[in-house]
């Protein structure tokens, strides 16, 4: 088992990348960072790629997905892609396109849910926006990054003594009574600002920014140093101000929100990261080694910068091109992704919600995630294949699979495996409190990881070629 020493510098590290990541914009951007400081050269989609042996390339898609990888000095067209995909988003409140509201005194601001959320919990939280913002400046349009780093959001609990039943049924209506508070109208009329008391000569919004409260406008163009009339469109998602940090009575938790799935975002990035360092195992290596961190997972996957969009299919297609016609197809059958998401960890209060002889704890490793009705794509012949890398990394695996008179959720393992034929096994770190505002993990977690993700990279060629089943 790896020090507390390592494991605690590799837990704060995870601490630091979500703390900046309140958004999958933002998720995006930090990878960037991190990837152009270790050598990745960016790509766009647009352009004509040169992809060269030994090199390492990433391409972002929205500014809300990313795909990075690093290409081995042996690799030839046909070759086999070493692949591990997670998402960028997870579940939150999103400001409406025309999200204004005034009632009883009070300015709101309008929200729609997005994913599969525990929303109470987002009751009584201190909340901000974050996101992307579109700015124009004279004939240009640009993508800017916001967060408010202060807390301007709050959707208040109904109090006890008018709602009786709160400790037994509290279901509130999406729509009515999950409404976050900005301001009130009184404080709003003594602060108004210059602009805003220009009278408009009817009710209809001239641009933008008038379909939002003035009050979030003004702290938007603060931050950015622009005009409302240069807001040519934004997507924000609320977010809790607490930052994520390291708890419990030995430092072994993280209280953190969007756990689901940036622990898979920001370990799948350190362990290609961490793989590429060892030069000489690059340069020998048959393989591309990739990560695709893909959008709207929580809703499906459905869209141009989700896992069921033709975006694998097109980078692998161009990194396949050359004079062999059929290389994509052969790579194909050569490949394997490792659909990396979050996994339930066994809850002591509710122990009787998970399969008996599949209970995953906390500190024993990653989790292999098992379902007949192929919700999870894992085959006995994808797990005995991590299950060999696992060892060779010296990474513990622990099995789950739901009750029978219990939902499966899912991934984008199975979706990217029926789409392209890829073997697949599905895995994730265990959790608890999993699409709350605030979830828990341990620390051990992320180093486990780390190191079985490099251990991926480094090895999988290798395992693969002693695996002989097609």
């Amino acid at each position: 088992m790896a020090s507390k020493e390592l494991i605690q510098t590799a837990a704060k590290e995870f601490v630091a990348f979500v703390n900046k990541a309140p958004s999958p914009y933002h998720v995006v951007q930090e990878c960037r960072s991190r990837l152009l400081a270790a050598g990745f050269q960016e790509l766009k989609e647009r352009d004509h790629w040169e992809i060269q042996p030994a090199n390492k390339y990433f391409v972002t898609r929205n500014q809300s997905s990313i795909v990075a990888f690093a290409v081995g000095g042996k690799y030839q067209p046909g070759n086999g892609f070493s692949m591990v995909g997670a998402h960028t988003d997870s579940p939150c409140l999103k400001v409406k396109p025309s999200s204004k509201k005034c009632k009883t005194g009070y300015q709101s601001v309008g929200i729609e849910c997005y994913g599969g959320g525990i929303w109470h919990t987002w009751f009584d939280r201190d909340l901000t926006v974050a996101g992307r913002v579109l700015v124009k400046d004279g004939d240009k349009v640009s993508h800017r990054l916001v967060h408010i780093e202060k807390p301007i959001l709050r959707v208040p609990n109904i109090a006890i003594h008018l709602f009786r039943k709160h400790n037994e049924s509290f279901g509130p209506n999406k729509e009515t009574e999950m409404v976050p508070i900005l301001a009130t109208c009184v404080q709003e009329e003594i602060e108004k600002l210059p602009q805003q008391n220009e009278e408009k000569k009817d009710d209809k919004a001239t641009c933008q920014a008038d379909k939002h409260q003035p009050a979030l406008i003004n702290l938007i163009c603060d931050q950015l140093n622009t005009k409302p009339d240069q807001i040519m469109d934004f997507e924000l998602c609320l977010a809790d101000t607490q930052p994520a940090t390291i708890g419990g009575a030995f430092d072994e938790f993280i209280f953190s929100p969007r756990l689901d799935n940036q622990v898979n975002c920001f370990c799948s990035l350190q362990g290609l990261i961490e793989s590429c360092k060892d030069t000489d195992g690059l340069k020998n290596d048959t393989n591309i080694r990739m990560i695709l961190l893909f959008d709207n997972e929580e809703v499906g996957s459905a869209s141009a910068q989700g896992a069921g969009s033709s975006l694998t299919e097109w980078i692998m297609r161009r990194i396949c091109a050359g004079s062999n016609p059929v290389a994509f197809e052969e790579a194909v059958s050569k490949s394997y992704l490792v659909s990396a998401d979050q996994a339930h960890a066994v809850h002591p209060n509710y122990a009787d919600k998970h399969e008996d002889n599949h209970k995953v704890s906390l500190h024993l490793g990653p989790v292999l995630k098992f379902n007949s009705n192929q919700r999870y794509a894992t085959t006995a012949v994808t797990a005995t294949i991590l299950r060999m890398i696992a060892a060779k990394a010296n990474v513990p695996l622990q099995d789950v699979v739901v009750r029978n008179d219990s939902a499966c959720g899912s991934t984008i393992g199975p979706i990217l495996s029926a789409k392209l034929g890829l073997r697949t096994v599905d895995i994730g770190s265990p959790q608890l409190s999993m699409h709350s505002i605030r979830e828990m993990c341990c620390t051990t977690g992320i180093n486990q990881l780390n190191v079985l993700f490099k251990g991926f990279f480094d090895h999988f060629p290798a395992v693969d070629a002693s695996v002989c089943v097609d």
